[in-house]
């Protein structure tokens, strides 16, 4: 087994949070994981994005070659077109549907729509608006964890774990939050698309 993704978004959005999830749930599960240092500006609003490795085998390499991710997990719709050509025929996308306009020539939404449409294993959340109305927007990035869990070779429950232990030293209410985030995030993806069963 070994599962490659590519995780993308703006600096600000949570994209190590989320990778610190995965490396915990999948040390915590007795795998090989590898994950590059973030490329790019990772001061809010520049442009981020990570690799991610899981296997059950030793990984030597901590990029992923163009055509072998099997996932791209991103913050923001147009971070994620960036990376299609690293993108496997059969890979996953999996993004917020919120933009963040950050140049004078950003595309249209429908536009970016359009064109992550036309890959046939796509989910689309508005994962912003769900966490803004949970009661902060600032864990959009656990609900599109949430979203794409169904599709990462790592349990439910070990994600879960990783979350609580990743945000032990902050309130219980914050916690929760996660938490709430990551099912919902979860659900959605359920509701919308024939993801892969959960493990």
């Amino acid at each position: 087994m070994k599962t490659n993704i590519i995780l993308s978004g703006v600096g600000g959005q949570g994209i190590l949070t989320i990778a610190a999830v995965m490396d915990t749930a999948a040390l915590s599960e007795n795998l090989f994981i590898k994950q590059s240092e973030v490329h790019g500006m990772s001061q809010r609003g520049g442009a981020v994005q990570s690799h991610v490795r899981i296997s059950d085998k030793e990984i030597f390499s901590d990029l992923i070659p163009e055509g072998k991710a099997d996932l791209i997990l991103s913050v923001e719709p147009m971070e994620l077109l960036r990376y299609m050509p690293f993108l496997k025929k059969d890979g996953w996308l999996v993004t917020d549907s919120e933009t963040f306009v950050n140049t004078t020539n950003y595309p249209e939404k429908n536009d970016l729509f359009d064109q992550i449409k036309k890959h046939p294993n796509n989910v689309i959340v508005d994962a912003t608006q769900i966490a803004k109305d949970i009661g902060n927007s600032k864990v959009a990035n656990m609900v599109l964890l949430g979203a794409a869990s169904a599709i990462i070779p790592l349990s439910e429950d070990s994600m879960i774990d990783a979350i609580k232990k990743l945000f032990q030293h902050k309130s219980e209410r914050i916690i929760k939050l996660n938490l709430e985030a990551f099912n919902k995030g979860k659900k959605v993806a359920e509701g919308i698309t024939d993801l892969p069963t959960s493990k």
